[in-house]
């Protein structure tokens, strides 16, 4: 790749970045989580190309594990790792909904040639309330934004992949503040899109998976999604 190419998309990974960080840190934005993260600089934002593509997907997934260690060495605050993708523009909900599932699925695959264990605090199984996705050893719950997304607060000009530990709610609820930062969540959501998300599930209580994308979802909807370690099991 030509040096001037080079520079165009460090100047188009830039933007990208400080505007995701900006659209973060507005007032109306309603994931305090998130903006935690941020104000303590523990907001890892990666850069992707195409999101129907796999050409990031070693690089993600290898960022993920690093994610995983660091947190393991370093196990305070609440930290997210967001991954914008240049690509596509324009997509709808069940679109958006199918591309992070493949993406997900590869990362998977690639955890397990890898060897990674499953964190063994959550379960493999999309079907399982207990269910998580694990990289690295370490549980990943996973909130989707894009364009097209029905509510408010999924929206960001491109699509992104925001992975959050799942160690970090359990520490939230051991310590009495989940339920504190689940409401002041949700109350900000209702002011921002005028009601309140029906498919936030308090965590635990059914499987996350559904919440993923941020579509709307039935009762009869099944998760695309299986990680390459259940055959063990």
């Amino acid at each position: 790749m030509r040096p001037g190419m080079l520079a165009v998309e460090d100047r188009l990974a830039g933007r990208l970045a400080e505007e995701f960080e900006a659209h973060i840190a507005q007032t109306p934005f309603p994931c305090v989580g998130a903006k935690s993260a941020l104000a303590k600089d523990l907001l890892e934002i990666v850069i992707a190309f195409d999101m129907r593509s796999g050409w990031d997907d070693l690089r993600i997934h290898d960022r993920l594990i690093g994610w995983a260690e660091t947190y393991r060495d370093d196990p305070e605050g609440l930290r997210s790792i967001a991954v914008i993708f240049s690509q596509p523009s324009r997509l709808d909900e069940k679109e958006f909904e199918r591309l992070l599932w493949e993406r997900l699925q590869s990362f998977a695959e690639k955890d397990n040639w890898l060897g990674q264990p499953y964190d063994p605090a959550v379960s493999p199984d999309p079907r399982d309330r207990h269910f998580s996705l694990s990289f690295g050893g370490q549980a990943y719950f996973v909130v989707g934004l894009h364009p097209a997304a029905s509510r408010p607060a999924r929206r960001f000009s491109h699509p992104v992949m925001v992975f959050n530990l799942h160690d970090q709610f359990e520490k939230l609820r051991a310590g009495g503040r989940y339920e504190r930062m689940r409401e002041a969540i949700l109350e900000r959501d209702r002011q921002l899109a005028g009601d309140i998300n029906p498919m936030l599930a308090r965590h635990g209580e059914s499987s996350e998976a559904r919440q993923y994308s941020g579509r709307m979802v039935g009762e009869d909807w099944q998760c695309p999604f299986r990680d390459p370690r259940m055959e063990r099991e």
